[in-house]
């Protein structure tokens, strides 16, 4: 059972994705990486994007503990009606539609907006299947780089078996976490 942590929807019961093709964040990994968001100053009146959203669950988070906006990006049926499940339980306690679902591809999403020039996040999700080469991961980051505020973090959730990612033209790494089974990779916009 996942649930949001903390926040205005603190405690809320959230619906997961069925069957075994996502790997939803644990509890434990979810309040580390928000305990180290909230001491950055990076969750109130923020603009976040969550990556191969899965469940939603991170985005979510983002929302009951302050975030301005949420963009959930999941391209599988299952999991993208979970999203919208789930965004529709905060946004009702919120009391505003803070969180919305975008059923589409990674690359195809960012693509768009940054074709379109619309948008730019303070803070990005990314926990993309396992199955995601290291190449596919960097071209989804050079798109992505495009469109981050100058003060954006980006956290990328592998296997604590892959190989940093390798940071395109436009984003630093600058910290990276274990947790057992999980890596937790940071990014910041690079300083020209």
């Amino acid at each position: 059972m996942t649930r949001i942590v903390a926040g205005a929807a603190g405690g809320t019961t959230l619906v997961s994705v069925p069957g075994d093709g996502t790997r939803p964040t644990t509890d434990r990994v979810k309040e580390a990486l928000f305990s180290r968001l909230e001491s950055m100053n990076m969750l109130a009146d923020t603009r976040v994007l969550d990556l191969y959203a899965g469940s939603g669950s991170l985005g979510v988070e983002s929302a009951s503990r302050g975030a301005k906006s949420v963009e959930l990006v999941e391209f599988n049926d299952k999991a993208a009606a979970v999203c919208q499940r789930n965004a529709e339980l905060v946004n009702k306690v919120l009391g505003s539609k803070v969180v919305t679902v975008q059923r589409s591809k990674v690359e195809s999403f960012l693509e768009r907006v940054v074709d379109a020039g619309v948008d730019q996040w303070d803070l990005v999700f990314m926990d993309p299947p396992y199955p995601l080469t290291e190449d596919e991961l960097s071209l989804v980051l050079g798109l992505l780089a495009q469109r981050l505020s100058p003060f954006a973090v980006v956290v990328v959730e592998r296997s604590a078996r892959t190989p940093e990612p390798t940071w395109p033209a436009g984003l630093d790494g600058f910290a990276e976490k274990k947790y057992g089974e999980t890596r937790l990779w940071f990014a910041e916009p690079a300083a020209d």
